[in-house]
């Protein structure tokens, strides 16, 4: 595990400032939110759990690629609606939501592909898939842009890396996915909850996603509650989801991931 003693310093501060949430429950979409929120103005930084040597959970609370600050909200949503606020919790149930059925064992053990990281998280009952409820149309696509791309991710530089990586996209090749097309946006708005996964489809030839967020609602409109690496920063967009979308030509559709309610037996969550 890697981590740097900030991070440990902004899991204690935030854990802190949910101290009430024991005795004001809140629906999971709205506490997804709300941690969202909490890192508003937190630097973007690219690659940040890409490392020399073997493969180890990388801990940073400091600054976020897209996928890695809606990979945290999941988290500490599910640890504070659970009651948990150990940091050894947090590292137990980042592994695994980061690792295909929760297991680090190398490079290709991790869920690289947003798509295969939702339908990974759905089989542990951590997400939900609720693309087709909202009148999406299936889609397939021919997985291969890490490794036609080998040179932009040193890890697979190692042949065995490679070779795992190349069986795995011939793996997620054969899976029928689902996106809500570009020009149905402007119906979603009774479909899409706050606090919703929100994934940007693309036509970039061997890849399903190139974006992801929270949706907020903003006067009645979605927008992207993300990590921006336009403005450098988590911010909620200007743009409503569909004007984004729509200024952004390789950008074809959506899917939505929703995170499970994981409560106490008793049905009210409190902080340990």
């Amino acid at each position: 595990m890697i981590y740097q003693p900030e991070d440990r310093a902004i899991y204690g501060d935030l854990v802190s400032s949910f101290r009430d949430y024991g005795e004001r429950p809140r629906p999971m979409g709205q506490l997804m939110l709300a941690i969202g929120k909490y890192f508003l103005g937190f630097p973007y930084a690219s690659h940040t759990l890409e490392r020399d040597g073997r493969e180890a959970l990388v801990i940073n609370l400091r600054e976020f690629d897209c996928f890695t600050f809606v990979e945290n909200c999941v988290v500490l949503a599910g640890l504070l609606s659970k009651g948990k606020s150990y940091f050894r919790s947090y590292a137990a149930q980042l592994k695994k939501i980061r690792y295909r059925s929760g297991i680090l064992k190398g490079y290709s053990s991790r869920l690289q592909y947003f798509s295969d990281w939702l339908y990974d998280n759905e089989k542990k009952g951590i997400v939900t898939d609720v693309t087709s409820r909202c009148g999406a149309e299936p889609f397939r696509k021919n997985f291969n842009f890490m490794t036609r791309h080998r040179e932009d991710y040193p890890a697979l530089g190692m042949e065995k890396s490679y070779r795992d990586m190349v069986a795995i996209e011939r793996r997620l090749s054969g899976r029928l996915l689902h996106r809500i097309p570009k020009a149905a946006l402007g119906q979603l708005k009774s479909m899409v909850e706050s606090g919703d996964l929100i994934a940007l489809t693309t036509g970039i030839e061997g890849l399903d996603v190139v974006h992801v967020g929270l949706a907020v609602y903003l006067k009645g409109r979605i927008h992207l509650l993300h990590a921006s690496e336009v403005e450098k920063r988590v911010v909620i967009s200007d743009l409503t989801l569909h004007q984004y979308i729509s200024r952004r030509k390789m950008m074809t559709g959506i899917m939505v991931g929703r995170s499970i309610p994981t409560y106490q037996n008793d049905g009210s969550p409190s902080l340990a």
